[in-house]
């Protein structure tokens, strides 16, 4: 007589157990996700084949194969997934800055783990964090990954942070960048995304499908003991190029670090390449039990305690802001210095006002000093103008960075041909602008303060800047500079106010090598612009021509 076929649904598979019969073994086979767990004698079936399950039981017992079908439930045994305690940091940390406690715990955490998720919420310092591990452990040379508007940005940290010089990757150095690190002139080495290939590959060959085994990797590689992937969520696809370059770089380096606020955009499969570059995914059980155990559903995210608790003592941290809240200054700036895309345009205007500054710089007559304060105004306007065109990219990629992560943010831009750009680049976005009414901009204000999935407010800072409140984001951008700092802190108070229940975090994006940078060092150093502009609007021009004077003195 045939013996009854035992089903046990798990929490994460089937279990199916059954008295050995040729067609039986033949029929399971046929199923997918089917796996022999030889230890305890079962047809392993992961949750996703649930047709299979059902129609393979049906066949079974209709064929007289087995006397009745069993079912059960088992549910899942309660465990303990409390995270574990940060480590504290035992070893000087040899920074130029003191690092929050909440820092030094994750400068400690990479120091133990080695390769690991830097995965603090946005705007807690994961860059210092990162500098701190390879400056304790000494993992030079040092390779940074990162997207291309914050390579000025990383080589300003390190020095900074570190007191280190880093070489941003050029043409000019393709041939020759480990020379550098031979002579003792620099041991970190910045990358963008994009050039990964142009300074790291020697070539790909022609195959049907793209692997690492593709991928012919230039031998210097091998030169770093650590490397740096700023925003690590771009390589979460499999089968990215610059996804496998990664990963090919990184393999047996001694410290990996990932960072990002994002580790999962849509599902639990975001895990799986960062996790490879990491050289992390063995210690999950592989790519096929990872994916079955954490990617099952139709979410394709499934036992996300377990995975989280296996992440924190594995290779991950995360902290948010609320939980540091009590050691973080109420309102941080940081200034990002970006190429600009329009760099043969402001050259050319630039050489413009630098021509007309030659030919009046000694103008006596006061009527004719007050038309050239009015003229340079107006070719200050255009440097600024030119600028903010040309950051505009720039921009998009760090919006989009937020905002994909989940995030709301606030962007403030001058012109409103810049608002109209970012606009049109991310068409859900709501803006506040002059064109608008009363009614269209409380209109945009309820929709981002209220709406959760309005994640995105583009406003300028004459109709913006004021009265608005925007507590819903803690995180504002600001594409070009206004005129003076007031508008600045003006438009910051946009979200930190009350209501706000986190530090406010503001991003100022600088033109390398424009007139923004400028504008930048004299509102850091003059007391009376940091602390508002309120004299009169021949004064603000005095402060413009005289600006001007200094920023192309050794020109004129």
């Amino acid at each position: 007589m045939a013996a009854p076929l035992l089903i046990t649904r798990t929490p994460d598979c089937y279990k199916i157990q059954f008295v050995f019969h040729p067609l039986l073994n033949e029929c399971v086979k046929r199923i997918p996700s089917r796996e022999w767990v030889h230890d305890e004698k079962y047809w392993r079936v992961s949750i996703g084949d649930y047709d299979y399950v059902n129609k393979f039981s049906q066949w079974a017992v209709n064929r007289g194969l087995c006397s009745r079908l069993q079912y059960r439930e088992q549910k899942e045994i309660d465990k303990d997934y409390s995270l574990p305690d940060m480590p504290k940091l035992s070893v000087p940390h040899g920074l130029k800055l003191e690092p929050y406690d909440y820092q030094k715990e994750g400068i400690a955490y990479a120091l133990q783990h080695k390769r690991c998720i830097f995965g603090d919420q946005p705007g807690l310092g994961k860059t210092l964090q990162a500098i701190g591990t390879v400056t304790i452990s000494q993992a030079y040379p040092c390779l940074v990954v990162c997207p291309a508007s914050l390579k000025i940005n990383w080589q300003r940290e390190f020095h900074k942070f570190a007191g280190k010089n880093a070489l941003i990757l050029d043409d000019r150095s393709k041939a020759s960048w480990q020379r550098f690190y031979e002579t003792k002139c620099c041991d970190i080495f910045i990358v963008n995304y994009e050039s990964l290939k142009k300074f790291f590959v020697r070539g790909i060959k022609e195959q049907s499908r793209f692997t690492m085994k593709a991928i012919d990797f230039d031998p210097r590689i091998d030169l770093f003991k650590s490397i740096i992937i700023d925003e690590s969520h771009k390589c979460k696809s499999t089968k990215t190029q610059q996804a496998k370059f990664v990963e090919g770089i990184a393999k047996g380096k001694e410290y990996v670090c990932l960072l990002t606020g994002t580790p999962v955009v849509n599902d639990n499969t975001d895990l799986i390449q960062q996790l490879k570059i990491m050289d992390r995914l063995e210690d999950f059980g592989g790519y096929k039990y990872f994916f079955e155990k954490y990617c099952d559903g139709p979410k394709r995210s499934s036992n996300l305690k377990e995975l989280n608790w296996r992440l924190w003592h594995t290779c991950f941290f995360r902290r948010e802001k609320s939980k540091v809240l009590t050691q973080l200054p109420d309102k941080t700036r940081q200034y990002l210095t970006l190429d600009i895309t329009t760099r043969n345009e402001y050259q050319k205007a630039e050489s413009d006002l630098i021509s007309y500054l030659r030919n009046y710089k000694n103008a006596d007559d006061e009527k004719i000093a007050r038309a050239v304060r009015g003229e340079v105004m107006v070719k200050m306007g255009i440097l600024k103008a030119i600028s903010a065109r040309g950051k505009i990219k720039a921009a998009a990629d760090f919006i989009h960075d937020v905002i994909d992560g989940g995030e709301k943010l606030i962007v403030f831009a001058y012109l409103k041909e810049v608002v109209m750009e970012l606009k049109k680049m991310f068409p859900d976005a709501v803006t506040v602008t002059g064109d608008d009414s009363q009614v269209q901009k409380q209109h945009a204000v309820d929709a981002f303060q209220e709406d959760p999935n309005c994640k995105l407010i583009i406003l300028n800072y004459k109709s913006g800047g004021t009265g608005l409140t925007l507590t819903a984001s803690s995180r504002v951008a600001f594409v070009e500079f206004p005129w003076t700092f007031s508008d600045c802190e003006q438009a910051e108070d946009r979200a930190h106010r009350n209501g706000q229940k986190n530090s406010v975090n503001c991003y100022y994006f600088l033109g390398k090598d424009t007139i923004d940078e400028y504008m930048y060092k004299v509102i850091q150093t003059k007391k009376d612009i940091a602390n508002g502009v309120t004299g009169t609007d021949d004064q603000v021009q005095e402060d413009i021509i005289q600006m001007t004077m200094d920023l192309f003195k050794t020109k004129l």
